[in-house]
């Protein structure tokens, strides 16, 4: 019997460590190697789940010290008043710094211009990388998941940008043994994905573990929605619904948030944590391929907007 198991039976506590366990300890351990590397790293946070989660774990990976970077926030102004809510209580209580770059001011400017489908999920990459330019961030960590999307699963952990802050496939870094090149010169940052190799199950089972509190339309609730392109949508000043797009009310919730235009809300009964734990191992479809009309937009959407500085 070894030392380690003697101990285990005498104090009756288990060291085998879970798959969240796991998870957490990789994404703490890139959270902590950013920090240590980079000068200016900024956390990316939108109020959705994964952002939050991510927050979670840059609190705990230095905790009790105070979190040693800021949050960043591209507001398209067509935000969930839940989700924006949200932001704002998670950002007093932790008494976190947070920088918003607003696509309405963009607009507003003359610097970009609205689309005939009313989304802004496109121009959120402008205020994005000015805002990485702005303030000089040199480490920009998003909540991207390789099981989304497909572009999302050819990016490595550590991403290189270049100095228009675009991504080049061919220019990606091998990271063998969790061992992370961050190397850039002036006028690149690196994009930083510590839940990489989370899937949505996994996301829900360690909010549930950790008891992580989230914006209310993530369980399901009623709600006033019309249909088009096959989702169910909320109407708002984006320019929802159109003739012939009657609004009814429905029991739905939303698996991912992003803006108004072309975030859909799902069917569901699911009401805590348990109940959307149970749906998503369930389900077959991506919350991105199922609720995303913005990934729509082409076979590639994705990597064409990553390409050009997108998350």
């Amino acid at each position: 019997m070894t030392s380690s198991t003697a101990v285990a039976e005498e104090t009756g506590r288990s060291y085998v460590l879970t798959h969240l366990d796991i998870l957490e300890s990789e994404a703490v351990h890139i959270i902590r190697e950013v920090a240590g590397e980079f000068e200016k790293p900024v956390l990316l946070f939108s109020g959705g789940k994964d952002s939050i989660v991510m927050l979670h774990l840059a609190l705990k990976a230095f905790a009790p010290a105070p979190m040693p970077f800021p949050l960043l926030h591209v507001d398209t102004g067509h935000n969930f008043p839940e989700v924006i809510g949200h932001r704002d209580r998670t950002v007093a209580r932790h008494k976190l710094r947070l920088h918003v770059a607003s696509v309405q001011e963009f607009i507003d400017e003359g610097l970009l211009r609205e689309r005939p489908d009313g989304t802004r999920n496109p121009l959120q990459t402008v205020p994005l990388v000015h805002a990485i330019r702005e303030h000089r961030f040199d480490a920009v960590f998003g909540g991207g998941r390789r099981d989304e999307e497909k572009a999302r699963a050819k990016e490595r952990v550590f991403s290189l940008r270049d100095e228009f802050s675009q991504w080049d496939p061919r220019r990606q870094r091998p990271e063998l043994w969790n061992l992370y090149n961050g190397r850039h010169a002036p006028g690149e940052h690196v994009r930083v994905f510590p839940l990489s190799n989370w899937t949505e199950l996994d996301v829900w089972q360690y909010i549930a573990r950790e008891g992580i509190d989230l914006p209310e339309i993530y369980f399901a609730h009623r709600r006033e929605v019309f249909r088009r392109d096959g989702m169910w949508l909320t109407a708002g000043e984006w320019g929802g619904p159109r003739d012939g797009e009657p609004v009814c009310e429905r029991m739905v919730r939303y698996r991912t948030v992003g803006d108004m235009s072309c975030t859909g809300a799902v069917d569901s009964d699911a009401t805590d944590l348990r109940a959307v734990i149970a749906e998503t191992a369930a389900s077959r479809l991506t919350e991105r391929g199922a609720t995303r009309a913005d990934d729509k937009l082409s076979e590639a959407a994705m990597e064409d907007r990553k390409r050009e500085g997108y998350f």
